[in-house]
Order: C-alpha cells, then structure tokens, then sequence
C-alpha cells in the first residue's frame, strides 16, 4: 500500500491511498478514522491493515495531478541522518585513510538529528539559505518508523517499520558564518551539521511505501539525477549498516516513535566530491526502485547572505 499527503485545490491537506487511477481518499474509505498519516501511525498496525483491506474495496480516485503532493508524514516527530554509510562515498570524499577494515564490525553507526522544518514533499522548492553558497545533493532511502522502538535487537527491528520513503539529504557544504572566523576544534563538525538544517532540505515522498511491499529494503537500486544527468548510481545492499542495525542502534540511543523518519546514508557521487554544486533553478530527481520518484528543484539564491551580527 502507497500513502499519501495531499493538499486539494481548496487547500485542505488530506491522505489517501495510490492506486493506479490515483489517490482514494482515506476519509472516504474510513470516514471516523484517523485524520492523518502520522496519527495513522500512531493508531499501531492494525491501523494500517485495516485501511489496507478497505482500500481494497476501492473508492473514488482523485487523479494525481490534481492535487499537491506533500511529504507523506509532513511534520515528523524527529528526523534522523546518518553519516557516511556507504564506503564508496566515503572514499569519494578522500578520506580512505580514516575507514578502518570492515568497517560493520569494527565501528558503529553516526546519527545526526534534523528540524522536522526541513522537511517537504514532492515538486516542492528547495529554499536556498542566506548561510551558504555551496548547495549539494544526497539520495537516501528512508525508514518510516511506525511502532514505538525502544532497545531493539537487529532481528525484532524491522517489525517496527511502518514503511519506506524517498529522501534527499539536501546539503550546505560551506557555511559563511565560518568566513573571518577564529578557528576552534570542532568547528568543522558544527558548520557539517548546520548545513543539514535549513528550511526544506529533507524533500521525502512522493509517498509511504509499507513495508509488506519492501520485503529486503537493502536490495533496492537508487538513483539521483540532475537535470537529468545521472550524479548517483547504486544499490542499498552497499551500506555499511543495513537497515535493521541502524534501527536497532538508534532505539538503543532514543526511543523511535511512530511516524520519525530515518535517512540511511548517501552512496557515491554528490557535489562535493568533484565540485559540481547545485546552481538555481537546478531539478533533482530521486529514484528508488519498488517505490517511486521524487522531485525537486532548488530555488534562487539570496540577495545577501548572512553574516553574523557581532561582525
């Protein structure tokens, strides 16, 4: 089952379920069911097996172009990165000397957080932020957590997926915060992790894709372009910590609640490797095979960008 966000001609935001006429209208299949996607999340998996079979029955389809796309779950409780999962893109970045031997068993997996701001959905504009002049590209698949998650083993993780999305872990790789600045340790890790916050730079979707139709999420092929040149070719099989570790790590950390959102790690082939930044206007398309296309285009500069107010 496919699930959806909507916003209608009216402007009401609503879900439903793609099919292959369109989207059916949740509230027309269950009329005192839960109101949205995430609350569906929270109603636990008979929820979902519930709207499932209902769907099944069929509804009137509201074709897809006429209505916006949204994020499937628009304001996440959390949203989740992980750093270098893929030891080609590691390698891109010219840093092999810091990958030690198997890298799966000899180290652990390196989560950040992201404001529930950055995220949008599909066809969306990315905002360019007044803080950057470098704006690059990440495909990612996307866990979708839909039962709350605390302490898991790798085996019990994958039953507390509710599905799986399309991310792009959107990214400034300079910050003019930094320019004249006196130099402290860490300061290259702070300025990494700023440039994962700005308003819009998480496009998820087009939709939810439920797990019982990604029967191994890491044997999936994924595919970035850029005006429709491939940037980004690869396979999930290629992580460094498959799915279900990098879901039991993190309930080990934090407790994963239904509807947070999990952006496993980028393959080979971003920006930053050979310099290719994104320019206005730019169109990136996000494919991930079993579940569908997002696109995105990124918007115009500022007119000036910031500088912080002590200077």
């Amino acid at each position: 089952m496919k699930l959806a966000t909507v916003v209608h001609d009216d402007g009401a935001e609503s879900y439903g379920v793609v099919t292959d006429a369109g989207v059916v209208a949740a509230r027309e299949l269950w009329p005192d069911g839960p109101p949205s996607v995430l609350e569906l999340l929270r109603a636990g998996p008979d929820a979902l097996e519930r709207l499932a079979r209902l769907a099944e029955a069929g509804g009137p389809p509201i074709p897809l172009d006429a209505v916006t796309l949204c994020a499937p779950v628009p304001r996440p409780p959390k949203a989740l990165g992980l750093a270098v999962n893929y030891v080609a893109h590691h390698n891109e970045l010219q840093r092999p000397a810091d990958m030690p031997d198997a890298p799966a068993r000899t180290t652990t997996p390196r989560p950040f957080i992201m404001p529930p701001t950055a995220v949008i959905g599909h066809g969306a504009e990315i905002p360019w932020p007044a803080y950057s002049r470098q704006i690059d590209y990440e495909i990612e698949l996307a866990v979708v957590i839909g039962r709350e998650a605390t302490c898991l083993t790798p085996q019990a993780a994958l039953d507390h997926v509710a599905g799986y999305t399309i991310a792009n872990d959107v990214s400034a790789r300079s910050v003019t915060h930094a320019e004249g600045r006196a130099e402290r340790p860490k300061d290259a890790f702070f300025d990494w992790l700023h440039g994962k916050w700005a308003d819009g730079f998480l496009p998820t979707g087009p939709w939810l894709v439920t797990a019982d139709e990604i029967p191994d999420p890491n044997d999936l092929h994924l595919e970035l372009t850029v005006n429709g040149q491939v940037r980004q070719s690869a396979n999930t099989s290629l992580m460094i910590f498959p799915v279900a570790e990098v879901v039991a790590f993190l309930s080990q950390i934090m407790t994963l609640t239904p509807g947070d959102i999990i952006a496993t790690g980028t393959p080979s082939g971003v920006g930053l490797a050979d310099g290719r930044f994104l320019e206005p206007g730019d169109t990136m398309t996000c494919r991930i095979q079993n579940i569908g296309e997002l696109t995105n285009t990124l918007g115009p500069p500022p007119e000036t960008f910031y500088t912080p107010c002590s200077r």
